[in-house]
């Protein structure tokens, strides 16, 4: 795990490849704001997610690619790294806007907190989350409460 500060507070990395990736995909954004912050991040940390960046993000569009979802290389972990980015970057469900029924249900589940921390990836959730609102997400002191 390596840490890197950074604006007054260290990044947890997953791995040095995860590092690599984020900083140099950030730089491929339109922006370098908390969502896509949040959203690069996201994604680099699995090796799956970062060698198939171009099948879920558009750079040039600044878009997500939710039929990603549906390829053959995406795993149970990919799957969840995938739908927590692009929860923090969309503020919803882009996967199952086009659904409908208990499809759409179904697919808006796997975007619970359970379903998506339930998973080694959890505390690089939670930092992804730390990124997208840092505003809310300071260290304070709760001992003399």
């Amino acid at each position: 795990m390596n840490r890197v500060k950074g604006n007054n507070r260290a990044i947890t990395f997953r791995n040095q490849e995860h590092e690599m990736f984020y900083r140099s995909c950030l730089q491929k954004c339109r922006q370098q704001d908390a969502y896509h912050k949040a959203l690069v991040y996201c994604l680099g940390i699995s090796g799956d997610t970062r060698r198939n960046i171009g099948r879920i993000f558009d750079f040039e569009k600044g878009s997500v690619k939710p039929k990603c979802l549906e390829e053959g290389w995406i795993t149970s972990g990919s799957a969840r790294v995938v739908r927590m980015a692009f929860n923090l970057f969309c503020n919803g469900t882009p996967s199952a806007y086009a659904l409908e029924g208990d499809e759409k249900v179904k697919e808006c589940q796997r975007y619970t907190v359970e379903d998506l921390f339930c998973c080694e990836y959890a505390v690089y959730f939670w930092e992804a989350v730390r990124m997208r609102y840092p505003e809310y997400c300071f260290p304070i002191d709760l001992s003399g409460i």
